[in-house]
């Protein structure tokens, strides 16, 4: 497999076979994804990984702090601005509208969308959660950085076989999250990273989203 078809190829995946992941193949994705560029090879990135019992401790830890405080938000970072703005708005609503529609879940079914919503704190089912973090001290330049280690694992898994789905969302419960793994309060925790088998007859993963065409996005300066 080639860069390109590795990049077309990957998708957000929202659904996982319950199947493990070797350790040693886990290895191997990030001995690959760690040539990824950064400035100065600073290398800022912290990866942590959760399996077996671990990833199954951190889901229902996660779990319990939203029961006993439904409503708390310990986000440190902003997933979205507050008032997107277009044309990112229309992106973001006519994404989550194809998802729902493939799951057959209907705008006015809110429980049904919050329980879906939810199965993000599980990894979607994955056997394998990957958490990034940087320390406080780095700035853009560093997460940028970030992104680009963690498209690199995303490639690599896509040619090992593995799908992912990187999750924002884990921000909303970040400090419950931070404790589990032990960062330290000198490091930022970004977001994680749903890793494992695809369950290819899941409709949800039938999901493509849309790619603006070039001249949305691109200016060519020839003279």
């Amino acid at each position: 497999m080639n860069v390109t078809d590795a990049l077309k190829a990957r998708i957000s995946v929202r659904a996982f076979l319950d199947k493990p992941v070797a350790e040693e193949l886990i290895r191997n994705i990030l001995e690959a994804a760690k040539y990824a560029p950064s400035g100065g090879n600073l290398q800022p990135w912290k990866v942590h990984v959760v399996m077996g019992g671990a990833r199954d401790r951190l889901v229902a830890t996660v779990k319990k702090a939203i029961a006993d405080n439904p409503l708390a938000d310990e986000s440190e970072l902003k997933i979205y601005p507050e008032k997107l703005w277009e044309p990112y708005r229309t992106r973001r609503y006519d994404l989550g509208e194809a998802m729902y529609a493939l799951l057959g879940i209907p705008r006015e079914d809110k429980p049904a969308r919050l329980a879906r919503f939810a199965q993000n704190l599980e990894f979607f089912g994955a056997p394998v959660g990957l958490f990034f973090s940087l320390d406080r001290g780095f700035d853009k330049p560093q997460w940028a950085h970030l992104g680009m280690l963690m498209q690199s694992i995303a490639l690599v898994a896509v040619e090992k076989g593995l799908a992912s789905c990187m999750q924002e969302a884990w921000q909303m419960r970040a400090k419950t999250v931070a404790a589990f793994l032990g960062l330290p309060d000198s490091q930022q925790l970004y977001c994680g990273m749903a890793l494992g088998y695809a369950d290819e007859a899941a409709p949800v993963n039938r999901l493509r989203s849309e790619r603006a065409p070039l001249d949305d996005f691109v200016t060519f300066i020839r003279e």
